[in-house]
């Protein structure tokens, strides 16, 4: 038996979907993850897409993906004796991860000042939109929100047209990857000072880092960074339609790239139709390869010759010759690409109310001696709670006493 890297970490996840995928990163890596649900289940039970298209608890896929390997209960926080449990299951855990409001778990005496008195190893990671203080601190927001206020937002899509939002979820799963690595440095730290530390996550500032040099173009140069053009930023340079959907081009634009040369070989040794347009002195000229002169003449001629090949054919072609060349692949395409399939990226997904064969992203890394690997499917709603709190105590009558007061489940 192979061991897992986080093997004998307890880790309490009260996350909601800000955060489970936070906690599915220590799962899958071989913590003791329990999802803590409130009753009626956490909030990414309720989200599309649902199996079969119908909307149910245990049918959304979006649930089913971040809560891999973990274990799950539920508890309403909302009570004395829910409030009582979280405590006594704190006090032998490592780590928290919430997305509750500010103030919301010290309102309830299980924040992070009143678990530290239970337990002063245990860290707290608090996932919240814009973090614990500040003007913002106690606004809510949605994905969308966190884009937009992150500044990721107005960098997406095209410059005539209005700013595009990513797909999926994208500042969320910022936040909760951010998170997860605060989080364990906080255990690594706890580890060697025997102290926790309560680790505080925005969400609004973790997208913010994802603007690359943005920020300090403006600041240093006083320039707004736009969204890039529609068609081409250069000619030879931009996306490209193809005979099966788009294909990436980075031939022209940059200083004097052999790749120019290189496709200009390649077109002429194809018969591209009117190649010999893109021969001439005004081609080597940055200026002139930025007018929208130039980028027409290139697309007209290069989209009319790109439409009778497959965006594989381009791409294995221009990779022989040496030209930035890349396919726009489709999620159809990266289930079937070879070298995804070689790493073996894409693992088995079992569900019990799917029939049919399915499978979803690994780990995009890999560890040779500590293996990702998924242990179990999400937990449906409650399938551990007795388990779980008979490892405090709490079974038989006083179990069945807490199911019949909704406080556990």
């Amino acid at each position: 038996m192979t061991a897992n890297a986080l093997e004998g970490l307890r880790v309490l996840d009260i996350s909601g979907p800000m955060g489970n995928y936070s906690g599915k990163l220590f799962a899958d890596m071989g913590a003791d993850v329990i999802l803590v649900e409130p009753p009626g289940g956490t909030a990414l039970r309720h989200e599309p897409p649902f199996i079969g298209d119908v909307a149910g608890v245990e049918r959304s896929l979006n649930y089913a993906y971040q809560n891999t390997s973990k274990r799950g209960i539920v508890l309403d926080l909302d009570t004395a004796s829910g409030q009582r449990i979280f405590r006594e299951l704190a006090a032998k855990a490592d780590l928290v991860i919430e997305t509750q409001p500010p103030g919301w778990m010290a309102a309830r005496g299980i924040g992070y000042e009143a678990l530290k008195a239970l337990n002063p190893r245990i860290s707290v990671a608090s996932i919240t939109p814009f973090g614990q203080t500040g003007p913002y601190a106690h606004l809510q927001a949605t994905d969308l929100v966190g884009l937009a206020l992150g500044g990721l937002l107005y960098m997406g899509g095209y410059r005539d047209a209005a700013p595009t939002q990513a797909h999926g979820d994208q500042a969320f799963k910022c936040a909760a990857m951010y998170g997860a690595v605060a989080a364990m440095l906080a255990v690594t730290a706890a580890e060697l000072s025997g102290e926790g530390q309560h680790v505080d996550i925005s969400m609004q500032e973790s997208v913010t880092m994802a603007l690359e040099n943005a920020a300090q173009t403006y600041d240093l140069e006083g320039v707004v960074r736009k969204r890039p053009l529609g068609d081409q930023r250069f000619a030879g340079y931009g996306l490209f339609p193809c005979k099966d959907g788009y294909i990436f081009l980075g031939s022209r634009g940059i200083g004097t790239s052999p790749a120019w040369s290189r496709s200009l070989q390649w077109f002429r040794d194809e018969g591209m139709q009117g190649a010999d347009r893109l021969h001439g002195a005004e081609w080597s000229d940055l200026d002139y390869l930025k007018s929208d002169e130039a980028r027409e003449v290139f697309g007209e001629l290069f989209i009319a010759w790109a439409m009778q090949h497959t965006k594989a054919w381009l791409y294995t072609e221009g990779q022989k010759r040496g030209i930035p060349l890349a396919p726009v692949s489709t999620p159809a395409d990266l289930v079937e690409n070879p070298q995804l399939r070689a790493r073996g990226v894409f693992v088995p997904f079992t569900h019990p109310l799917l029939k049919q064969a399915a499978e979803m992203p690994g780990a995009p890394y890999v560890m040779n001696e500590t293996p990702w690997q998924v242990r179990r499917p999400a937990p449906r709603l409650g399938e551990h709670t007795a388990e779980v709190l008979s490892e405090i105590g709490i079974a038989g009558d006083d179990l069945a006493r807490l199911y019949a007061m909704g406080v556990a489940g």
